[in-house]
């Protein structure tokens, strides 16, 4: 049976346009995934197929990333919850709600929307992998640096700048390993993760950094009342494994810390199946 595609354009805050995917009958429990930084939702193919056919997934594009347009001027953790929200009134069935599973920015996301009764009323849990809530360029390893201030100049400058990632070549591949993924990334995942961040519009990534580099969303998370699962990866260079603790320990309904040995910050991309269990748990016992 060919799989059911929907797309729509949601609108959001500032006249956003959100390219909206919804995969999968919608008498299944409706999974809804928020990709992160420079990525589009291509980065969630590998769990959506192992979710299919027996949910319903909902993807969309961050403003300025794929099939998004940009909203210049309007990058902050505001418009991220802003189109999170917005996605979830429009993709959630009525009566329905919701498991919203978000990677790095797009668990950031997550942690934004806290609070906000869109977030409350459509989702019944919440997965956060490879994602921190504050201290991203102090904490990253990504620059074999001592911590302190030129380490987190560094991050910051990788975050900001405006320069291209690409073209692709085999040496931009082993960087964009080295950056983001375990050393048991294959050659197919480095060349799908290289494309995927070259083609990332440089100015709404760099505003996107940014708006990361000066992140502050720890009183946030303690309002995300909902069961939430972290999983991270334990080589994650970008934002390091102690992100995860720090945040696990401030959840107000933590389910359970998931660390996955060798794997980078692309988790769900490099490891799909070791991502999707806890996900799937998540559903069977918040949505069945």
């Amino acid at each position: 049976m060919a799989e059911t595609i929907r797309r729509l354009s949601v609108v959001s805050t500032g006249g956003a346009r959100l390219h909206t995917e919804v995969h999968g009958p919608d008498d299944r429990p409706t999974v809804l995934l928020v990709h992160g930084w420079a990525c589009d939702t291509g980065f969630w193919r590998p769990l959506r197929d192992l979710l299919l056919p027996e949910h319903r997934v909902v993807v969309y594009d961050q403003r300025g990333h794929g099939r998004t347009p940009a909203t210049p001027g309007a990058c902050s953790p505001e418009a991220l919850a802003d189109d999170l929200c917005a996605v979830l009134a429009a993709t959630v069935p009525a009566g329905a709600r919701a498991v919203v599973a978000g990677h790095s920015m797009g668990a950031m996301t997550v942690v934004a929307a806290a609070g906000r009764p869109e977030l409350r009323d459509l989702a019944a849990a919440t997965l956060l992998c490879s994602t921190g809530v504050e201290g991203l360029t102090s904490a990253s390893t990504v620059f074999p640096l001592p911590p302190g201030p030129a380490r987190a100049r560094a991050q910051r400058l990788l975050l900001t700048t405006r320069l291209p990632y690409g073209p692709v070549t085999p040496l931009s591949r082993q960087l964009v390993r080295y950056v983001t993924m375990g050393r048991a990334a294959t050659a197919e995942q480095r060349r799908l993760v290289a494309r995927m961040v070259a083609r990332c519009p440089r100015p709404a990534r760099a505003e996107w950094g940014r708006v990361l580099a000066d992140l502050d969303l720890s009183a946030a998370l303690t309002r995300l009342d909902l069961p939430t699962t972290v999983v991270h990866g334990t080589v994650d260079r970008l934002t390091p494994l102690v992100h995860a603790r720090r945040t696990a320990d401030r959840l107000p309904r933590l389910v359970e810390l998931v660390e996955l040995p060798d794997i980078g910050h692309m988790a769900p991309f490099e490891a799909p199946d070791r991502v999707v269990a806890p996900l799937i748990a998540l559903v069977k016992e918040h949505l069945l």
